[in-house]
């Protein structure tokens, strides 16, 4: 649905900015977008819509912030556990996540 409403929607910015009446097709274009965003079956769907998003986010608001709460909390006691370790001197035997070990480059005639 994504894809058709991007491509109706390029297609009509190309073809009022490819147009010798470019400004006169705009403003058409314009009121007939206004007329169907206005239209009562359009503004019903609308309100449905919003209705939906506002009781989700009033049932689901509270598992999501906990879920959130429980992800920082957890990176956090991670990084604690890092620091930890390099603080006590041990030592990595692998590189940290998301890097790559590298080799070090001696220059020559060193």
């Amino acid at each position: 649905m994504k894809g058709k409403l991007a491509f109706v929607l390029g297609a009509g910015v190309g073809y009022v900015l490819g147009t010798r009446a470019g400004r006169a097709q705009f403003e058409k274009i314009k009121g007939w977008a206004s007329d169907a965003w206005h239209d009562p079956r359009v503004q019903s769907t609308v309100d449905d819509l919003e209705s939906k998003a506002t009781g989700f986010a009033k049932d689901q608001g509270a598992a999501l912030k906990d879920k959130a709460v429980d992800a920082v909390k957890s990176a956090v006691s991670r990084t604690s556990d890092d620091d930890a370790t390099e603080a006590s001197g041990a030592t990595r035997t692998a590189p940290p996540a998301g890097t790559t070990p590298t080799t070090p480059v001696t220059p020559p005639g060193a």
